[in-house]
């Protein structure tokens, strides 16, 4: 199975996009709109002993304030634990927790307002980090204690297997709290409708969930709650959960007015989810000839002051623990604990980043002690293609794992080795793989769906409950469309983001939305075309064998002169001309929690130079090898991959959100770094694998995510070939390197 596809095509939304024509939804304005904003707590851990909101209701022109008395539904939110109150009642557990929210005339009016509003606090001691929150002489932030979440996994006996080892390495991993940096920062408008009901006009990354919260906040029924959410721009999971729906929600219906609220940089930095800072401890043992044989971990995850997605993204830690390598015996251990930190959420990798991390730089440290080639010990644990996924339980057959460490020795043979022709420059080679699961995995409402039909327009019409962030879902859907219906892309009107118009189809999240489109098209289109071909058949008199859907409208075999009939006369003269599926995402028949079943898999080879006198790590070259399925968009597929390459380059070398106090140092990005084009290796190349393995159905994966993974171990494997630290800490210092040149006297000083 591949697809035909065009490395010259211009994506459906290219050109409004480059050109500045698109309008995103905080670009939105109504009549009669009013603006919002949020007061957030002054302290990350406080009691709250009263609200005065008097004289900011008095302000010229403020329409509304809002507390939690004002919240008619459920106080809270969360996609797993609905434990984040919309507006805090007696207590306040992070710096992001929302107070009073205002509409007012203009945005100047409504910060002056939340300048007038007075709130009185009894701070509470602070626990800024996960050891203090396990620690059980401190305050409890949630009535259920400090542990959000715990995730384990036992296969054999991990210490009978230590006492066989030959070799075994044993090191402390420690990553850092990671910003999305999308360029819209959460926003949108909320408009109350005459019904009583609302329309949400605000990104996100999963429609009819945020209708299903929303619904609870506002009590009021999910029909009545419109969700419009594309086009966004820039998510990378962090508009999974809600952010200012609830307040913009809550003030229009108060005001009966359309209030905007669209996030400063600042506000969305204080209140976004970011990335799970965690302390990762493994211990790996092999025998000499490198064959794994226990692995012992333990992860400690920063889950800030709420949980949204965070016990899942531990759950998937704990997965991928092992990654696409077969160990006989494994212990794996994961928490994840309330702190008054930021809350840390979805973010692009889900957990598979750190994870990965640590297990590949074990590898490496191995190969290392071992005298041995890191792909060959790689080679000699790496996972066959029907043997059981990392949790033990079935997943769809494939051999990618080792096609993936095929082609990276390929171009490993092919490259020369980078010279240290500079005096003060050393250059040095890494390589990575990794393994990432797809969709939600095991015991997860992960349904999917799509509508097929042609309008009254005379177009075809697909319809899907995703949303467009800026991945290129629209050239996936009109590419497949094309070429599995056979008409053209004039022929198509794709639409999503519209609760109101579109069939569920779950989350834009979890690299599900290639495969999910896919496999709606795959049980849509013969219904489809047999529907439409059997009413043509009837009108034209042709038998229906000898018609088929083409450019323009339905053809006669043997006739190319033009379509028997056209699309637009199939929407004059044919009734039941639609076709609608809905399933669940594929998951492993083994009753594994958060197991998953359909994996993509990705290797790395970096090249790094290192500046001897500054210790900066500049990147050369990057070859990705990716094992997806088919290509079906090339624009798509190639930008994902580099750009998710580039997203953690900068969390290997540059970004870290910090907070001291359980305060954010970063309020900006004068203050916090992400990769520019200088930082962009020109040398950077993209190699798919598209073969499936024999006798797999499941089509396409998604490759949202899968680029993102290997590249981190890489490019610390790669600094060690260049210096002989092993760095541990991420983002790589560079004063512990310079400290580390210095001891290993790599200077040559005059």
């Amino acid at each position: 199975m591949k697809y035909s596809v065009d490395s010259k095509q211009v994506r459906p939304d290219g050109y409004a996009k480059v050109s500045g024509a698109l309008k995103y939804l905080t670009d939105l304005s109504f009549p009669n709109m009013l603006f919002g904003k949020v007061l957030r707590s002054t302290y990350p851990h406080a009691r709250i002993l009263s609200i005065n909101t008097e004289k900011a209701e008095k302000l010229t022109g403020v329409h509304a304030v809002l507390t939690y008395k004002d919240v008619p539904g459920m106080n809270r939110f969360g996609i797993i634990i609905p434990d984040q109150p919309v507006f805090c009642e007696d207590k306040v557990r992070y710096v992001g927790d929302a107070i009073a929210a205002v509409a007012a005339e203009s945005v100047e009016i409504a910060n002056e307002a939340l300048n007038l509003i007075e709130v009185s606090y009894k701070q509470l001691p602070i626990i800024d980090s996960p050891e203090k929150g396990l620690d059980s002489n401190v305050p409890k932030l949630h009535p259920g204690g400090n542990i959000a979440h715990r995730s384990e996994y036992r296969n054999g006996d991990v210490q009978k297997g230590f006492e066989q080892c030959d070799v075994i390495v044993e090191e402390s991993y420690e990553l850092p709290r990671q910003l999305h940096a999308y360029m819209e920062t959460e926003g949108g408008v909320v408009v109350p409708e005459e019904s009583g009901g609302i329309t949400v006009y605000a990104a996100t990354q999963h429609g009819f969930r945020d209708r299903f919260q929303l619904s609870r906040i506002l009590g009021i029924p999910e029909d009545m709650i419109r969700i419009i959410s594309s086009p966004i721009g820039g998510s990378f999971g962090g508009k999974d959960e809600l952010n200012i729906q609830p307040y913009g929600a809550l003030l229009a219906l108060s005001t009966k007015r359309p209030v905007k609220i669209h996030n400063t940089r600042p506000e969305s930095i204080r209140t976004s989810v970011k990335r799970h800072p965690m302390k990762i401890s493994m211990k790996t043992g092999t025998d000499k000839n490198g064959k794994i044989l226990a692995h012992q971990v333990k992860i400690v995850a920063d889950k800030g002051a709420y949980a949204t997605l965070g016990p899942a993204v531990l759950d998937f830690s704990v997965e991928h623990a092992a990654g696409p390598y077969i160990i006989p015996n494994i212990e794996t251990i994961g928490v994840s604990v309330y702190t008054n930190n930021g809350v840390s959420g979805e973010f692009r990798g889900f957990g598979g980043n750190q994870i990965t991390f640590a297990l590949e730089s074990q590898l490496d440290r191995l190969a290392d002690t071992l005298k041995m080639d890191p792909i060959e010990i790689r080679r000699k644990n790496i996972r066959k293609a029907t043997d059981l996924g990392p949790l033990g339980h079935r997943i769809a057959p494939t051999d990618s794992a080792s096609l993936v460490l095929d082609e990276i020795q390929k171009i490993l043979d092919q490259s020369k080795k980078p010279s240290n022709s500079a005096q003060w420059k050393r250059t040095g080679t890494g390589i990575a793989i990794a393994m990432h699961g797809g969709g939600l995995g095991f015991g997860r409402l992960d349904s999917s769906g799509g509508r097929l039909l042609i309008n009254d327009e005379g177009k075809i019409e697909i319809s899907f409950g995703f949303e467009e962030c800026g991945q290129g879902l629209l050239s996936v859907i009109e590419n497949l469309v094309t070429q599995e219906i056979g008409c053209s892309p004039q022929d198509i009107k794709i639409v999503i983001g519209d609760t109101a118009v579109v069939p569920s189809s779950g989350s834009t999240t979890a690299s599900r939305g290639t495969s999910m489109v896919w496999q709606s098209l795959q049980k849509m289109k013969e219904p489809f075309m047999k529907k439409i071909c059997t009413q043509v058949s009837k009108l034209t008199g042709f038998p229906e064998e000898e018609l088929y859907l083409g450019i323009n409208g339905v053809w006669h075999k043997g006739n190319h002169s033009g379509p028997c009939i056209t699309y637009k006369d199939c929407a004059n003269r044919i009734e039941d001309r639609t076709v609608e599926t809905s399933f669940h995402f594929p998951t492993t028949p083994d009753a594994v929690n958060g197991g998953h079943f359909l994996y993509t898999f990705g290797g790395i080879k970096v090249e790094v130079e290192v500046d001897l006198l500054t210790g900066k790590v500049k990147v050369t070259s990057i070859d990705h090898v990716i094992s997806a399925g088919p290509v079906v968009s090339h624009q798509g597929y190639i930008g994902q991959i580099e750009g998710g390459g580039i997203m953690s380059l900068g969390y290997t070398i540059l970004e870290e959100v910090k907070m001291v106090n359980s305060h954010y140092v970063t309020q900006n990005f004068d203050s916090y770094l992400i990769p520019n084009i200088v930082d962009v290796p020109f040398e950077t190349n993209v190699y798919a694998i598209e073969d499936l393995y024999k006798g797999d159905c499941y089509g396409p994966r998604g490759v949202g995510e899968i680029g993102t993974i290997a590249i981190i171990p890489a490019i610390v494997k790669a600094v060690h070939d260049a210096t002989g630290y092993w760095v541990k800490k991420l983002p790589i210092s560079s004063e512990e390197l310079l400290e580390a040149i210095e001891l290993k006297g790599m200077l040559e000083w005059i």
